[in-house]
């Protein structure tokens, strides 16, 4: 079947800004222009007034020749666009003048099983309104020979050192956790549903509403089906006169916004800081289908706007494609994420609270539906509706609580690539290497001391990536550490994600592997409880950007 049928395609146009609109322009005569230092020659994508290499502000858009190789891609198969039929090819391709530079793009012309990583193509243009699509399609003067893949760059080198000896995780503990009802459709408000999380976080804590004096939420209002409404919903409805607040998706991953909290007791801001997280996707999708929800629509802008116009509208597409390059560069297949996908849903079946608790083989993994190569059913997590409350307090209040806490041993948040979806990290998820290498920078803990872990899997690859980047096996090396789900079951030399993850037990967006690793370390987990454990690692953010939490039992 062909690539993509263009006869049959319209594409979601972008939104040209006054920083992009040369680029969107420059098949006009069929040459593709990509920005390029004048100092230095580094070619950058998309288009930034200074060169990272060496500061310069002598950016232009200059042209290239226009061939590049597939680095990294995926073959989607679930339609996200009614004017965008699949199965098409969602590819990663670095131009021949800078590798470094690379578009996210379609391959079209040929028939999307072609398709490999190495391929050599040529840019050619879609034009829609005056826009120019740059695509790519073999190149026929390449013939078969396969271009070079990137090698891995280990960007855990860039590990910055501790600016002090004093560590901001020793003034703080998490105190109290609570979630409300989960389901796949509730149909319930959403701020309905974050104050019973919030209220349920204040009574375990043994708190009453008036010691709260902070709050911190991610995303905060503005993303349709993942917010409540922000800071400013919740502090209408509960009239707290907190001393400090936040909220905000520029955050190291989602529970960035627990991070801050730590920060603000920290620093003497507040006492005792109520963190919230609330997602309704799943109500609000079932709204649009029957018309009671409209979404607007329109031109492709931020971070969708070098995505979208090829139908990579889901984040399915994104870092599939840093799977498929992961495949490609340690030669393995679906195994790590099938089996990642079968223990957790076997852990799953224990939790009444899972979403899915019916237990799948690896059989039934394997011939699932596909969504987006290599990603099929089961390594997508599941849409709930839902709240969380995490209550960050001062470790001095330990004493006073209604149970005993759990202390914050060390955080991971270091950048150290690009915050990027197709200009960093190939082999793993963008964004998982630096902050697990700043993890270990803050503790004398080491993996071999994590007795529970609670990685995040908004797609299988995601933990998989998290697994390898935080150092528990080398790279490439996840499916021998899983020894077919027995290395990481509630039994095993690790256990991963007891509760089902967010592939069964229902996407909470990060909050609930922290509320996870809480009851964990308590002792108080709703399903499968490991024995004893003294230390887990949490992590947040399925790519741009991510952090990474070491817990200790009080």
């Amino acid at each position: 079947m062909d690539a993509i049928d263009t006869s049959r395609t319209v594409r979601p146009l972008p939104q040209p800004s006054l920083a992009t609109k040369g680029f969107w322009a420059s098949g006009a005569d069929g040459r593709l222009r990509v920005s390029e230092c004048q100092d230095c020659r580094t070619r950058i994508h998309p288009p930034v007034p200074i060169c990272s290499e060496c500061r310069s502000r002598n950016v232009e858009l200059t042209p290239v020749s226009g061939t590049g190789v597939v680095v990294a891609l995926t073959v989607n198969v679930q339609q996200w666009l009614p004017s965008f039929p699949p199965p098409y090819v969602v590819a990663i391709v670095a131009l021949d003048d800078d590798p470094r530079a690379r578009l996210t793009t379609n391959i079209v012309n040929c028939d999307v099983d072609e398709v490999v990583i190495g391929m050599r193509v040529r840019v050619v243009f879609e034009e829609a309104d005056g826009i120019w699509i740059p695509l790519f399609e073999p190149d026929p003067e390449a013939g078969d020979v396969l271009g070079p893949v990137p090698a891995p760059e280990d960007y855990r080198s860039r590990l910055r050192p501790m600016v002090s000896n004093r560590k901001f995780e020793d003034d703080v503990v998490l105190s109290g956790v609570g979630q409300s009802k989960i389901g796949r459709r509730l149909m319930v408000d959403p701020l309905s549903l974050t104050m019973d999380a919030c209220l349920a976080a204040i009574e375990d804590a043994g708190l009453s509403v008036a010691d709260i004096d902070g709050l911190s939420t991610y995303p905060g209002p503005g993303l349709e089906g993942m917010s409540e409404g922000g800071v400013t919903a919740v502090e209408n409805a509960l009239q707290l006169r907190p001393t400090w607040v936040n909220g905000g998706s520029e955050t190291p991953g989602q529970t960035g916004s627990i991070i801050a909290a730590m920060l603000a007791v920290s620093a003497g801001l507040c006492k005792h800081v109520l963190c919230f997280r609330t997602v309704w996707q799943a109500s609000m999708s079932s709204m649009e289908r029957t018309g009671e929800w409209h979404t607007p629509s329109g031109r492709a802008m931020g971070m969708t706007e070098f995505r979208a116009p090829f139908g990579a509208v889901s984040a399915a597409n994104w870092i599939a494609c840093q799977a498929s390059n992961y495949m490609h560069t340690y030669g393995v297949g679906r195994e790590a994420m099938g089996w990642l996908a079968v223990t957790e849903r076997e852990n799953a079946s224990h939790n009444p609270e899972a979403v899915y608790r019916d237990p799948i083989t690896f059989d039934d993994y394997m011939s699932a539906r596909m969504i987006s190569t290599p990603f099929g059913l089961y390594d997508c997590d599941v849409p709930v509706d839902g709240a969380i409350a995490v209550i960050v307090s001062a470790a001095e209040t330990a004493g006073d609580l209604a149970r005993p806490p759990v202390r914050v041993e060390a955080v991971g948040t270091q950048i150290m690539e690009r915050l990027s979806w197709d200009q960093g990290t190939l082999t793993h998820m963008p964004q998982a290497l630096g902050p697990a290498a700043h993890l270990w920078s803050r503790t004398d803990l080491r993996p071999e001391d994590v007795d529970v872990a609670c990685l995040y899997d908004g797609f299988s690859f995601n933990a998989v990536s998290w697994l390898e980047g935080l150092g528990f096996c080398e790279f490439g090396g996840a499916a021998d550490f899983m020894k077919e789900g027995r290395g990481i079951s509630v039994d095993g030399h690790l256990p991963i994600n007891p509760h089902g993850g967010q592939l069964s037990a229902g996407r909470l967006h990060g909050y609930g592997f922290v509320r996870e690793a809480m009851l964990q370390l308590r002792g108080e987990a709703p399903g499968l409880q490991v024995a004893d454990p003294q230390v887990a690692v949490v992590t947040a953010g399925g790519g741009v950007p991510s952090s990474a939490m070491l817990l200790r039992r009080f």
